[in-house]
C-alpha cells in the first residue's frame, strides 16, 4: 500500500486493522464483506494470512477459515466481476520436509518443481489455498499468481537455538545467501505479477534473493558452508570479523528465482553481495521501505 501510494493506480486496502492503508476494515472471513469490497477492482494482492508462529496462538479451524475459506472467498467474487489479475502471496513453508534432506544428504535445490511436503498447519492451508488459485485459473479463466515468498519480516527467528547463537542482523544477512528477500523486492515482484498476469494465466514463482550458489555447490554447502561462500565473496570474512558475526556452518536448502526473474521481468535489487557492501561502507543493508515498515510483530 505505500508503494502503490507513489503511483498512478487508485489502492484500496482491507484489514482487521485500522490504518493510513487500511480503506475497508472487516474479514475476508466474511463472504458479503468481500463482495462488497469488490466492486470496481481490477487486480487483487491477496496478503491476509494467519503465519506459522500463530499456530502457537491459534486453533487448526481458525488457520482452514482464513487461510482457505478466506482465500475461497476472495476468488469466488473476484471471478464475477472479470479481474484482471489476481496474485497470492504464499510461502516457501509450503515445501515443508522437502527443505531439509536426511543427515547425509546434499543441501536441496530448492525451484518450482520440488513437490511440497507441508509439515503443519500453515503450510497445508497455504497450499490449498494455492491450489484452489489454479483451479480458478483453469475453471474460471482467472488470471492467478501464486508468490512463494522467502523470509522478509524483521522480527526475531521463530527457533530459540538460533536466536541464542547469532546476532539477529547477521542471522538475517546469512539467509539473504539462500532463505531471505528484502521487503522491497518482494513488493516489486507482486506489482509486475499483476502486469504480467493476463499473458501468464497462472504462475508459481519462488521470490527469494538472487543466491550465489550454483546447482554444483549443494554437497559442499551442507558440510561446510563457510567454505562455498568465501569461494564467490571472499571479502565476507573480513566484514564478518570486524562485525563478531559468524557464517552459517551448515545450509539445507537454497531458494532458486530463476523462474520469477525469467517470466516476471524481477530483479531483486537487494541479495547477500548487496549487504555485503552495504555493510563494510557503514550503511544501512536493508531498502528505505523496510526499514520504513519496520516491526510488526504477529500477535496484536
Amino acid at each position: 500500500m505505500r508503494t502503490l501510494a507513489k503511483t498512478e493506480h487508485e489502492a484500496f486496502g482491507v484489514d482487521i486493522k485500522s490504518s493510513l492503508y487500511t480503506r475497508w476494515v472487516g474479514s475476508i472471513t466474511e463472504r458479503a464483506f468481500v463482495r462488497e469490497c469488490m466492486e470496481g477492482i481490477d487486480a487483487v494482492l491477496h496478503a491476509a494470512t494467519l503465519h506459522k508462529p500463530h499456530i502457537a496462538s491459534h486453533t487448526r479451524q481458525d488457520f482452514v477459515d482464513i487461510n482457505v475459506t478466506g482465500t475461497f472467498n476472495l476468488l469466488e467474487e473476484a471471478s464475477a466481476p472479470g479481474i484482471k489479475a489476481f496474485v497470492f502471496t504464499s510461502s516457501t513453508s509450503v515445501f515443508g520436509h522437502a527443505l531439509t534432506p536426511p543427515a547425509d544428504a546434499p543441501a536441496a535445490w530448492i525451484t518450482e518443481s520440488v513437490v511440497p511436503i507441508p509439515k503443519n498447519i500453515y503450510g497445508v492451508t497455504k497450499l490449498a489455498a494455492e491450489n484452489l488459485c489454479e483451479l480458478f485459473a483453469r475453471d474460471r479463466g482467472l488470471p492467478c499468481s501464486v508468490l512463494r515468498t522467502g523470509r522478509f519480516f524483521p522480527e526475531e527467528d521463530d527457533e530459540q537455538m538460533m536466536r541464542d547463537r547469532y546476532d539477529g542482523t547477521n542471522l538475517k544477512v546469512n539467509e539473504l545467501l539462500y532463505r531471505r528477500a528484502d521487503i522491497e523486492d518482494v513488493v516489486r515482484a507482486h506489482l509486475l505479477a499483476v502486469d504480467r498476469a493476463g499473458k501468464i494465466g497462472f504462475g508459481r514463482y519462488i521470490i527469494s534473493a538472487t543466491t550465489p550458489f550454483k546447482p554444483e555447490d549443494v554437497p559442499d554447502l551442507r558440510k561446510n558452508a563457510p567454505a562455498v561462500v568465501n569461494r564467490y565473496l571472499p571479502e565476507y570474512e573480513l566484514e564478518y570479523r570486524r562485525r563478531g558475526w559468524s557464517m552459517l556452518p551448515r545450509i539445507d536448502r537454497v531458494y532458486v528465482n530463476e523462474r520469477a526473474r525469467a517470466e516476471l521481468g524481477w530483479r531483486p535489487s537487494y541479495d547477500f553481495g548487496t549487504a555485503l557492501r552495504r555493510l563494510r561502507a557503514d550503511e544501512e543493508f536493508r531498502s528505505p521501505l523496510a526499514v520504513a515498515v519496520g516491526s510488526k510483530g504477529y500477535h496484536g
